[in-house]
């Protein structure tokens, strides 16, 4: 079949939630993927911050094929090996205390939403409880994380939400301290916006929301689905700050392709009971190798040191792009997650890279957003300026 019937047959076939780019990919490589007619891309999108370790690692596909062959799933009505591996090794280096594993970063999210109302429900037995979020930040779609998800435009079709919960300003800790009640059971954010338009928080304001959150015995919920796993050079991104969360909530890279995701609580937030909370495939033996796998990787190589060597060598690479041309404001990120901001629509240089061989993405109209594989060189960033300063001009 040609790459236009493959795109047809989806168009006819599946529905229509996506606009989706012009390509049908077919493999990948490394840094690298390939479409159904042998061009091939450089990928600085890692299937939206998914892809940590690039296409076609040897250990990670091993792993995932010798799980196949033993069992890819059992439910949870009995426990499996790899989940009981995957939950110890998780709560060891993120310090919290207990782990749901998940299929998917919005039920993370769904889950960590939960665990805050059990939370206060279990001290006051009343259920009229708030919790504060960020404006522009991002939890995913479903019911219960579009309700926390501060973007009217993904949220006005399907309202009403669930109810109880109010917007303070991202990096704003005065505007967070005007929306705290005596009903407020929790404060989400995350450390660093993705979808907002990659927008890190400010050590001033995590720490202050931390403190507010002990003064007033509410759950601090950090969402690292997008920003965690290494992406930023640390394992996590509040690393950086000191600060420890309550719950806190991880997918994409955590799976590096097989989707997982999980939420993670201290044992003084660990406030579901049997029958509160559920999933058929969640933590199934096939996920949480692919996690297991991650961590393995994480553990025997030098990405996180990578990460680190790599990511001013890209900002200066984007400070460069910045003095050249005056349709480019400048950029901001942390690590290896950068938004570069435009005074032109972000789609028509998207289109123009992925013509010359580079795949980018957007957070927000304006700003473009490189969430590439951990693994990226210079060389490869090189490869890319070089492609966005065509696509610029």
């Amino acid at each position: 079949m040609t790459t236009k019937e493959y795109i047809d047959m989806s168009e006819e076939n599946l529905l229509h939630t996506y606009n989706r780019f012009q390509i049908v990919i077919e493999k990948g490589e490394g840094v690298y993927l390939y479409d159904s007619e042998g061009k091939k891309y450089l990928d600085f999108a890692a299937g939206i911050a998914v892809y940590a370790f690039g296409y076609g690692n040897k250990k990670y596909n091993d792993a995932i094929k010798a799980q196949i062959d033993k069992i890819i799933h059992t439910s949870n009505l009995f426990y499996n090996e790899p989940a009981a591996v995957a939950a110890k090794r998780l709560t060891d280096i993120t310090g919290m205390d207990r782990v749901f594993f998940t299929n998917s970063g919005t039920e993370a999210i769904e889950g960590a939403v939960k665990t805050a109302r059990r939370y206060a429900y279990d001290k006051d037995g009343t259920t009229d409880h708030e919790i504060i979020a960020m404006k522009h930040s991002f939890h995913g779609r479903s019911m219960g994380a579009l309700s926390v998800t501060g973007n009217d435009k993904y949220q006005e079709p399907f309202k009403p939400l669930i109810g109880g919960v109010r917007f303070a300003e991202f990096n704003n800790l005065e505007s967070v301290k005007e929306l705290v009640t005596d009903k407020t059971c929790a404060i989400i954010l995350e450390p660093v916006q993705g979808e907002g338009g990659i927008y890190p928080a400010t050590e001033e304001f995590i720490k202050g929301v931390r403190k507010i959150c002990d003064d007033n015995d509410i759950l601090l919920i950090f969402d690292e689905i997008q920003c965690g796993m290494g992406r930023t050079g640390k394992m996590f991104a509040h690393e950086y700050y000191g600060v420890k969360p309550d719950v806190l909530t991880l997918a994409k890279a955590l799976g590096c392709g097989i989707p997982v995701g999980a939420f993670l609580t201290t044992e003084k937030a660990a406030s579901l009971k049997p029958g509160d909370h559920g999933t058929t495939y969640g933590g199934n033996p096939l996920a949480t190798a692919a996690v297991n796998v991650v961590l393995d990787l994480f553990e025997e190589t030098d990405v996180l040191d990578n990460v680190n060597e790599v990511s001013p060598y890209l900002e200066k690479k984007l400070d460069e792009l910045t003095e050249e041309f005056d349709i480019v404001r400048g950029h901001r990120g942390k690590g290896l997650i950068q938004g570069l901001i435009l005074d032109v629509p972000v789609g028509e240089v998207i289109q123009k890279c992925i013509a010359e061989g580079l795949l980018v993405i957007s957070a927000g109209s304006d700003v473009l957003r490189m969430v590439p594989p951990l693994t990226i060189g210079k060389e490869h960033v090189d490869e890319m300026i070089g492609i966005l300063r065509k696509a610029l001009q």
